[in-house]
């Protein structure tokens, strides 16, 4: 008895192809920017510093995670 070929699987989504090295690396760069808006946050600053402070702390820490990267794969 033939039970035919099965369920067919859909489309994987993008985030069951993200592996482990890839969600990592995200949330080094969402520390880094999340850091620096809670310091600015500390400081008692205003709401448009913070978002600042979080999108400057993204930027210096997609860097960061960028230099790393390289000098890894130069070795």
């Amino acid at each position: 008895m033939s039970r035919g070929p099965g369920p067919r699987r859909g489309p994987s989504r993008w985030w069951n192809r993200a592996n482990g090295a890839d969600r990592l690396k995200a949330a080094f760069v969402l520390l880094v920017g999340l850091s620096g808006g809670l310091i600015a946050l500390q400081s008692g600053a205003s709401l448009s510093v913070i978002a600042a402070a979080i999108l400057g702390g993204s930027v210096a820490g997609g860097a960061l995670l960028w230099y790393l990267l390289r000098i890894a794969t130069d070795r």
